[in-house]
């Protein structure tokens, strides 16, 4: 756990002194003095938003399919400023979803089908603030997910019973730089308390940790793209290894965007997925007349109110049936390809 805990530290460290690196700077513009903005952001016009005007109190729904060791799930969200300053804002944003069945006999875990309704929650403290040139944005953030998650039957042919309702929960922290055509965003997501649990007769079920990031483009300004590379332990070691995602995302109409996922490790093998999400009072910065005429300056003011990514606590079930059965996860192989059971205890 501490070691966990001292890899994400240094991720963090890693991923700020990096982006401290950069030609672009990543020091708040509160050290310059607004009324004299440089020549290019003068052209953009971006020196003239007031991010009082701009950033607001924003709620809405969220929704997403079944992932790699992440459920289906719907529920509501808010993102609230708590001080909003001439370049800066800070924030909380918290999350309340409702956690569903899986596909049948596709487990999101490897073995065990998460089964009824469970509620999960999420809470990030951020802060985020723009460079002198209002070209960047740049932010830090922290917080506590839980995940309680019932189970059901399995999709192995390996009989089971005592089906149990076990409770999980992670601590995060994420580094952000977002401009008008790149985003960056560095994760680790660390679970704590009990990590592994028994989910029925046969199958313990352990959190994962994940260290990862993402890179995305804007492909139009309604069009993002990004591929990530991550790294994810757990689960008596049967989970560890690296993986990679991709994700498209559109804006459909202010406020509402659509997302396709799809994400490939040794643990899950190949998953695919996709996600919805509305936000009220999320419609960007003045009319839509005045977005047309400053369409560069959007994505960077709009970031700073937008919902963190990461939140959930990704679980996987395979540790505890290899170490009865010798091989496999229960009936399956670690890349979840059906095949004869092994028995297990």
């Amino acid at each position: 756990m501490q070691r966990s805990i001292r890899f994400s530290l240094s991720l963090a460290s890693t991923a700020a002194l990096a982006l401290a690196s950069l030609p672009f700077g990543i020091s708040p513009a509160a050290a310059q003095d607004p009324e004299v903005p440089s020549a290019e952001a003068a052209d953009l016009g971006v020196m003239g938003v007031n991010l009082r005007d701009a950033v607001k109190l924003n709620y809405g729904l969220q929704g997403a399919l079944q992932g790699a060791g992440t459920p289906n799930q719907a529920g509501l969200g808010t993102f609230i400023p708590l001080h909003i300053g001439s370049n800066s804002v800070a924030f909380v944003d918290v999350l309340v979803n409702a956690n569903f069945n899986d596909y049948g006999n596709y487990s999101s875990i490897i073995n065990t089908d998460v089964s009824g309704t469970t509620f999960s929650t999420s809470t990030r403290l951020g802060y985020r603030w723009l460079n002198s040139k209002r070209s960047w944005m740049f932010g830090i953030n922290a917080g506590y997910d839980s995940r309680p998650m019932a189970t059901g039957g399995d999709d192995t042919n390996v009989a089971t019973t005592n089906p149990q309702t076990v409770f999980y929960q992670q601590v995060a922290a994420g580094l952000e730089a977002v401009s008008n055509t790149w985003n960056f965003n560095a994760y680790a997501l660390v679970p704590v308390g009990t990590t592994e649990q028994q989910l029925n007769s046969v199958y313990d079920g352990g959190a994962l940790d994940t260290y990862g990031l993402d890179v995305g483009y804007s492909i139009t300004p309604d069009l993002r793209a990004s591929v990530g590379y991550y790294y994810q332990s757990g689960d008596l070691g049967v989970a560890d290894g690296s993986g990679v995602r991709g994700r498209l995302a559109y804006n459909l109409t202010n406020g509402l965007t659509v997302g396709a996922n799809l994400s490939y490790d040794q643990a899950f093998d190949t998953r695919v997925s996709a996600d919805i999400k509305y936000r009220f009072g999320a419609n960007g910065y003045g009319p839509p007349s005045i977005r047309k005429q400053q369409p560069v300056v959007m994505p960077v003011i709009q970031a700073l109110s937008t919902t963190p990514a990461n939140r959930d606590v990704r679980v996987h079930d395979c540790g505890f049936a290899k170490i009865l059965s010798g091989s496999g996860c229960g009936g399956k192989n670690v890349k979840g390809g059906k095949g004869a059971p092994t028995g297990g205890g």
